[in-house]
Parts: C-alpha cells; sequence; structure tokens
C-alpha cells in the first residue's frame, strides 16, 4: 500500500506580523496535487493542523477543505491533533468529518477503539493504524505521582505510561497479513528539532525512547518535530517534516511530504517529495551599504544589521529591504556586559541625563531618542 504522511501544517501562522494565509493555501494546494499524483492509499495528517488553539474560521475554512481535498483523491484520510491544536475543537469537527469521510481524532478517549483504526486498500490489503493525537504529561502522570517523584522520576513515568499505552492499543499487531501503522504526536529521544519549536513541548519531559513502538509495525508516522528525517528504532519511524518553514529558526529545513510504500511482508521505503510553494526564509547580515547591494529577493528575511544602534535604523533598513521581517543590530555591534554594567550615579541627576547615560551604556548615544525622550517629559509633567 501507498501512504502519503505530512504533519505540522500550523495554518494560521503569523511571522513577525505578516500573515501567512497565502502561503498556506499555496502549500496545501500543492500537497493536494502531490497526493493526485501519487494515489496514496491513506494519507496521514499527524497534528498541528492549526497553529493556535483558537483559529480563525479562514483558518478553519482552509483545513477543513484541504482534508476534503485529500479525500477526493480517493485515498482514506486520518488527521490527529497536536500540542498547538485545541483537542475539543477538532473532536467538536468529527460530525463533518464523518459525513466527509475523513478520520479526525482531537483528543485521547477512553476507549481504545476509538485510536485503533482499519481498512481495506482498492487492492485488498488490510491496514490498521493505531492513532494517538497530543497528550500532555500532566494527563498521562497522575498529579499524585507529580507531587511525590523527583523530575527524573516524572519523567521515566511519562515513557512508561506511553509505552503501556502503545502496548494496550497495538495488542493485535501480531495478526498476519495486515500493515500495522501508527500515527501520534511526540517527541522521541534521538531525533533533532527543526529549530523552530516551541521549548516547552519538546524537552525531554515530554521525549520518549522509540522502544515504546513494537517491533510488528510496518510504519510510525510522527508530527510534532518540523524537520523530516527517520529516527533510529525497532521499526521504521519517521517525522515527515512540516511543509513550509514555520520560522526564521527552520530556514535551513527543506519542505515536504512523505510518500511510503509499505507492505504486510514488505519493509516500507520512502521518499520525501519536496514542497516549495511557500516563501523562503532568510538570513542576511551587513552593513547599510553591503546590504544595500544585496539582490532583490522574495523571500521574507531577518536581518542582523552591522550599525551603530540609532533612531530609525529599522526604518532604514526597511526602505532598502521591503521583505524584511526582523531588524536587529548585529551583536558584535552591541557592547560588551562589562560596559552594559557601569552605571551611573543617580543621586542629584535629572531623568534626561539618566536617560542619556542608560543610552550611552547600551551604545545608543543618538541624539533623536535623546530629542524624543524630552519630548515624553514636556508632556507627561505638563
Amino acid at each position: 500500500m501507498k501512504i502519503l504522511h505530512t504533519s505540522d501544517w500550523h495554518v494560521g501562522k503569523v511571522l513577525k506580523g505578516r500573515s501567512r494565509t497565502d502561503e498556506h493555501i499555496a502549500v496545501l494546494a500543492q500537497v493536494v496535487a502531490i497526493a493526485r499524483e501519487e494515489s496514496p492509499d491513506l494519507v496521514i495528517v499527524a497534528g498541528d493542523l492549526y497553529d493556535t488553539a483558537a483559529p480563525t474560521p479562514d483558518a478553519t475554512r482552509l483545513v477543513t477543505r484541504a482534508l476534503s481535498a485529500l479525500r477526493g483523491t480517493g485515498a482514506a484520510v486520518v488527521a490527529i491533533g497536536g500540542n498547538h491544536d485545541n483537542g475539543a475543537a477538532l473532536d467538536a469537527l468529527r460530525p463533518w468529518a464523518d459525513a466527509a469521510g475523513i478520520t479526525l481524532r482531537g483528543s485521547v478517549r477512553d476507549s481504545a477503539a476509538e485510536h485503533v483504526l482499519t481498512g481495506t486498500t482498492e487492492g485488498g490489503e488490510r491496514w490498521r493504524l493505531v492513532a494517538l493525537p497530543f497528550l500532555s504529561q500532566r494527563y498521562a502522570v497522575r498529579a499524585v505521582e507529580m507531587y511525590e517523584l523527583s523530575a527524573a522520576e516524572a519523567v521515566q513515568t511519562y515513557a512508561d505510561h506511553m509505552g503501556r499505552l502503545f502496548a494496550k492499543l497495538t495488542e493485535d499487531f501480531d495478526e498476519a497479513g495486515v500493515v500495522n501503522l501508527i500515527t501520534a504526536h511526540l517527541t522521541v529521544v534521538g531525533a533533532r528539532t527543526g529549530g523552530g519549536e516551541r521549548d516547552a513541548h519538546t524537552v525531554m519531559g515530554y521525549a520518549v525512547p522509540a522502544s515504546v513502538f513494537p517491533t510488528g509495525t510496518h510504519y510510525v508516522a510522527l508530527g510534532h518535530l518540523h524537520r523530516a528525517q527517520q529516527v533510529l528504532g525497532p521499526c521504521h519511524i519517521r517525522y515527515s517534516g512540516s511543509p513550509l518553514a514555520i520560522d526564521f529558526g527552520e530556514e535551513e529545513n527543506a519542505p515536504s511530504v512523505a510518500v511510503v510504500t509499505v507492505g504486510a511482508g514488505q519493509a516500507a521505503r520512502v521518499r520525501d517529495v519536496p514542497v516549495t510553494s511557500a516563501v523562503g526564509l532568510r538570513t542576511v547580515r551587513g552593513t547599510l551599504e553591503q546590504l544595500a547591494a544585496l539582490p532583490a529577493t522574495d523571500d521574507w528575511l531577518r536581518v542582523y544589521v552591522r550599525e551603530t544602534p540609532r533612531a530609525g535604523l529599522r526604518e532604514e533598513v526597511q526602505d532598502l529591504l521591503p521583505r524584511a521581517l526582523e531588524v536587529r543590530v548585529d551583536p558584535e555591534m552591541l557592547p560588551t556586559a562589562d560596559a552594559r554594567n557601569r552605571a551611573a550615579q543617580r543621586a542629584g541627576r535629572s531623568p534626561r541625563e539618566l536617560f542619556g547615560d542608560y543610552l550611552d551604556s547600551v551604545g545608543h548615544g543618538d541624539d533623536g531618542v535623546r530629542e524624543l525622550f524630552d519630548e515624553l517629559m514636556e508632556e507627561a509633567s505638563s
């Protein structure tokens, strides 16, 4: 059978105040086009469909249309909730999803049967999929245990809990002639982060060893880490990565979806199919003169400017580079810690003098900023 594995769409993402809706429309259209070309039997979306737990109506419309279009290719479609998603809100969409022929699992439920899905391809190949949405540590470990255990013991308890959960859900993976699959949204020990994931849910407290997946599993389709990669383990474990770089920390990633060919008697073979529709993210450095000499680009830019800090510097950079979303002074241009720590005596000194000392200490001794401060002081005093 053939599987298209994607995850971490993060629809609704705003980058430095810039909406990425147009990029998401293009990216998801390309994912659907890949599905039409590849004709998979099953599409798995392994969590983080949205960037926020309170998506806008436009974001919801885009996700539901993308899922419907994927179903329209003839593939079975299964999507699970990630840590950025609102599991309850996704579950509220299940009546729509059921009517559309889409399987949606937003949050973990008490019944194991809710998370063990079965199907048969047009070619007659049977498959079984364990679909486990993101499960936070506070729900995976009883509060009384968290209060009584050390941090290391709590981590182990979470990993043990996840191991027991997967063991329960995969009890039937020894059945012959069935392709056994798992999809989950979590961090596996040994995997590399993509540079932009939030630390709160990627630290070791949320990581599990690859050994939680049984050897009888033919393919594990993971979401959560945005870098496409295979993880060493007892079976074929893979992150598809995000189909677009979510922020500047991920500019070196190669966005893609995974196309997997696997059978009950055939090891999984994976091809990463590039997704090229999103606008690139790029970091540039230089003086104003050097930045002015850069060729025009359609990429979104993060700029480290090698100039002394002064009022209006950001605007000068954006005049030169209209695609600059983030402008920072190069850290090498900032004063050392010793210079910043030389505090002036405050007794008997005016606010203007103290503010001037502060500007000098951070290398921002610009007369324009002092004049603005004077205007604010005069306005506040009058």
